[in-house]
């Protein structure tokens, strides 16, 4: 299953998850410099649990050698796609955390979950040779924050069946919990100290971000983030926006909602609605006026419920203004 999009927009623009994203491509990009030096650069920023359990090995690594890996391969990939997926889901659920907690409390969150889930690593993998890097700890760790704060959110999904490909909205709680669900079995059917998917970082980065999401929201803000946060604020509301509309009895006529910034309400704006209509959606742009007023109801021809004889009512949509 591929998330193609979350309903949840955050309120503020997410500062530190568009950094993250950018230093892993960065990284990525000196990555595809080193050449023939690739290998050894792995090995010497890449978790290699063999470095910290054979004593002949360790020997040779000052002690901030050793707890650099925990750090520097959460920022390294093994490949174009390994990268693509890790930062398109970072990038899908990030935000929504960081809003929640602010950006520099996010900060600390995704490096927690990111470093606990390279030590679970260490642990189930205790004398493996191979090099371990990749995001996907840390990440695994946003997830499992999305799942506790965000259990109900709609995560527009593209499925394949055979040959076909479905678009699903499921709930956070159902695309999260299959995913945890995967990591879990696929741990079970892979031995340690075995090179590929680091499935057991992967749970504990998912647990840690579960517990971690809490811990933090208990903890005060600093006011370290909050020059940042007021200037991050969004002045727009999201582009895309889903409409399920409602439906008298005897009634063609549908009524649905769509929501606007103040901003938007005085010079206008144009959106994109994913308007339900049975099991079909269909997607319509809608131009709001300048000057509009909370409330104000748009008539959008051809969009209401359809009869026997197949006339088809409109929709009402209902502008709301947020302050």
């Amino acid at each position: 299953m591929i998330p193609i999009r979350d309903v949840n927009r955050s309120e503020h623009f997410p500062l530190v998850n568009v950094a993250i994203i950018a230093v892993n491509i960065l990284a990525f990009v000196w990555q595809m410099t080193q050449g023939s030096q690739l290998k050894e650069a792995l090995f010497l920023y890449g978790i290699v649990p063999s470095r910290y359990s054979d004593p002949t090995i360790a020997v040779g690594f000052t002690a901030f050698q050793q707890l650099l890996p925990f750090v520097t391969s959460m920022f390294l990939h093994g490949g174009i796609m390994h990268i693509l997926g890790n930062m398109w889901f970072l990038y899908i659920f990030g935000d929504n955390i960081e809003d929640r907690l602010g950006h520099f409390r996010y900060l600390v969150f995704y490096f927690l979950s990111g470093v606990a889930a390279g030590f679970v690593h260490l642990v189930t993998n205790w004398h493996s040779t191979m090099p371990t890097i990749g995001a996907s700890g840390a990440i695994a760790g946003v997830m499992g924050g999305y799942l506790l704060l965000y259990p109900r959110a709609r995560i527009l999904t593209l499925i394949p069946i055979f040959f076909f490909f479905q678009f699903v909205e499921l709930p956070a709680y159902v695309f999260l919990g299959f995913w945890i669900f995967i990591q879990i079995i696929s741990a079970g059917f892979t031995g340690s100290d075995v090179g590929g998917i680091a499935w057991f970082a992967h749970i504990g980065g998912f647990v840690v971000g579960l517990v971690m999401v809490k811990v933090l929201q208990w903890i005060p803000r600093t006011g370290m983030s909050e020059p940042f946060r007021r200037r991050s604020e969004r002045q727009t509301t999201p582009r895309l926006q889903t409409v399920r509309p409602q439906y008298a009895p005897e009634e063609l006529d549908s009524y649905g909602s769509i929501a606007i910034s103040s901003k938007e309400a005085e010079l206008g704006t144009k959106k994109v609605l994913s308007v339900s209509q049975g099991l079909k959606k269909k997607t319509v742009m809608v131009t709001i006026p300048a000057d509009v007023r909370d409330g104000t109801r748009l008539r959008l021809k051809g969009l209401g419920k359809a009869d026997q004889d197949g006339n088809r009512g409109d929709l009402l949509l209902e502008v709301q203004i947020k302050a």
